[in-house]
């Protein structure tokens, strides 16, 4: 596959300062199809853009996966894979042979960059966040990955056609790893190098980390049911416990009867033990849709070996 077939994708909100290097940096190397999606950004960057020769697009609404999802629509018929890459200076565009080559030798359909693989300019605040969330992920989709929220991927036509995306913000990316791993797409990870952004960061790591840990948790309902509802049924568990522990210190040694509180106590701790097996049957349904699929599979493809042989 030759790099006429790779789109490059840049999402950007006011990247004056790094755009055109970056833009120029890919030409360099031999990949002319550029697409910018600009978040309407309010300084030259379209300018800049458009002058080094990419396509430069306007997104509808706000956010970066808004952008994303415009993007991945524009995408072209003779585009084979898409490089998406931030528009900010962190990523250099040396490392998109290491993304592509898992691709090209038919290793994975989703390579994620890891930031981590090689250090990275990263705080310790931003650090421990990431690696939380990771943590996180793994737990509740059964697949180990180091950075789910890396702004530098590639994927083929095939993989983007099959996600359904819906998160508007920065979350866009924890999706993109979720919904690879519920449709069976093929993810690696490689190292790559990440650099300080120049310029103040668009992130807030209260607001932003919260949703993503809050995507996370809400996907997971119909992936990991376990893990969606085993949460709420430990957090029930656990203060019905701590007030059950309350109500015998105080009838034993202060000889003090708590009555509405035993029954609230009693309530939630039923309610814990009900949603944890809420969960332990959702997991059996998702076991048996799985097998279902697996089998509808592998008939599909005796039947197709059928028709070959014919």
């Amino acid at each position: 596959m030759k790099d006429e077939k790779v789109c490059v994708l840049i999402p950007t909100l006011n990247e004056k300062e790094t755009i055109g290097g970056i833009i120029t940096e890919f030409k360099s190397g031999g990949f002319e199809n550029i697409l910018v999606i600009d978040g309407n950004s309010t300084d030259s960057t379209r300018e800049i853009a458009k002058r080094e020769g990419a396509r430069v697009e306007v997104q509808r609404g706000k956010g970066k996966g808004t952008a994303v999802k415009q993007a991945f629509e524009l995408i072209e018929d003779d585009d084979e894979i898409i490089v998406m890459i931030d528009g900010d200076g962190t990523y250099s565009p040396s490392d998109v042979g290491k993304l592509l080559a898992p691709i090209f030798n038919g290793e994975a359909d989703h390579v994620i960059g890891n930031r981590f693989g090689f250090g990275g300019a990263f705080t310790i605040v931003h650090r421990v966040g990431n690696w939380a969330l990771n943590k996180v992920f793994g737990f509740g989709y059964g697949v180990k990955l180091e950075d789910i929220l890396s702004g530098y991927r590639a994927f083929t036509k095939e993989c983007v056609r099959k996600m359904n995306l819906e998160k508007k913000g920065f979350e866009i990316e924890a999706e993109m790893a979720i919904e690879s791993v519920k449709k069976g797409i093929r993810i690696k990870e490689v190292p790559i190098g990440y650099e300080k952004r120049k310029g103040k960061s668009k992130l807030n790591f209260v607001r932003d980390g919260s949703k993503i840990f809050y995507t996370l948790y809400a996907l997971a309902r119909t992936h990991n049911p376990m893990f969606y509802f085993g949460i709420i049924g430990t957090m029930f568990i656990t203060f019905g416990t701590l007030s059950g522990i309350y109500v015998v210190i105080e009838w034993y040694y202060r000889n003090i009867s708590h009555d509405l509180l035993t029954v609230f106590t009693a309530l939630l701790i039923i309610s814990g033990v009900q949603f944890l097996i809420f969960g332990l049957l959702g997991d059996l349904l998702v076991t048996l849709q799985k097998e279902t699929i697996e089998a509808l599979r592998d008939r599909d493809m005796d039947t197709g070996k059928e028709k070959k042989g014919r």
